[in-house]
């Protein structure tokens, strides 16, 4: 890697969400739309999460282009019951299909105490942590989830079947920190593979297997192969049963019926999204909440540490650390994918 390619700026959140809007209206999306999607993208650049921040928002325009994707879609919503709605994303860019799904599930708990939303005809929505995040602000508890691109063979199996299908579970803590787990179904991303081929590296036996299904050592053969889950016949289980929530009962895509991004841009993934949110208001007021979180986090938090030097931390506590400082500092981003959002934007005028 160059140093040109390792270059980053800093940039305040809001300059970089005003910058993404832009970009994105280049490409064909409406403005209220363009907002939306930008309160993802950089939320998860805030978190640290820059591999599903606003260096997306090229790749989701060139896959509107190439007709994959409709920049300009308008996502449908349908209220099957008083706490149910089915969200037909219409083929539209995925943090804008989530933040609708987000909004109706959010809808659906202030009336009864708990909403669920159930995506289809969607795309790549990006991490799971913006939502999250989202929701403990306005005080709910939240279950959200979808399927992805088959990158996993069933387990015993020789073929890619399965999706990495991330899963997100968080709970608000009133005036403290969220506790928010953001995971995907793999031991490792495959981008992780790919580095260590790059620097001629073995990699675990833990994390791909060959395309005969064995467990390798081999970078450039699990390439080849399929990621292992976590867990190994848990971790498979779960992600069949995530796929089963937002691919199945949404009526959307499921296992090797969902269309790959990187093989197939042109064609619509009609990836499926699973929202489900609790009021914690009734269940205990705000200052029981408060202490109750306040004491978990506090039991966990003052558990000796096995390395004096890395205490003991709750599922999204570092990425919170990293939201807070730069929030106040600013986001630091690479230099080329700010190029690239401008090269957008000067083009588009």
């Amino acid at each position: 890697m160059t140093h040109a390619q390792t270059q980053s700026t800093v940039l305040p959140a809001a300059d970089l969400h005003s910058l993404a809007v832009k970009a994105l209206i280049s490409g064909g999306v409406p403005l209220d739309d363009a907002e939306a999607i930008s309160r993802v993208l950089v939320q998860a650049d805030l978190f640290g999460i820059h591999t599903h921040g606003i260096g997306r928002i090229p790749q989701y325009l060139q896959r509107g282009r190439l007709g994959g994707l409709d920049p300009a879609a308008q996502v449908r919503i349908e209220q099957v019951a008083p706490a149910l709605a089915r969200v037909d994303g219409a083929g539209g860019i995925g943090p804008l299909v989530g933040a609708r799904a987000l909004e109706a599930a959010a809808e659906g708990a202030r009336r009864t105490g708990i909403g669920a939303a159930f995506v289809r005809h969607s795309n790549h929505f990006g991490p799971v942590m913006p939502y999250l995040f989202q929701a403990a602000e306005q005080g709910f508890a939240a279950i959200i989830a979808s399927n992805a691109t088959t990158t996993m063979a069933p387990w015993g199996g020789r073929e890619a079947r399965v999706g990495n299908n991330p899963l997100g579970i968080g709970v608000p803590s009133p005036g403290g920190d969220p506790v928010m787990l953001d995971i995907a179904m793999s031991v490792v991303a495959r981008a992780k593979i790919r580095q260590a081929a790059a620097a001629g590296d073995a990699i675990p036996d833990t994390w791909a297997t060959d395309l005969d299904g064995n467990p390798t050592t081999a970078p450039d053969a699990a390439l080849a192969g399929f990621l292992q889950p976590i867990g190994g016949h848990k971790g498979y289980g779960l992600s069949l049963m995530v796929d089963l929530f937002t691919g199945l009962l949404s009526g959307a895509a499921y296992l090797n019926h969902v269309s790959s991004w990187s093989v197939s841009p042109e064609r619509p993934q009609n990836l499926g999204h699973t929202f489900l949110l609790i009021d914690t208001r009734p269940l205990m007021d705000t200052d029981a909440l408060t202490s109750r979180m306040a004491d978990f986090a506090g039991i966990l938090h003052n558990t000796p540490p096995a390395d004096p030097v890395a205490p003991v931390r709750l599922p999204g506590e570092s990425e919170l650390a990293t939201h807070r400082r730069q929030s106040a500092d600013g986001v630091e981003i690479a230099s080329a994918d700010i190029a690239a959002l401008q090269e957008l934007v000067t083009n588009a005028q």
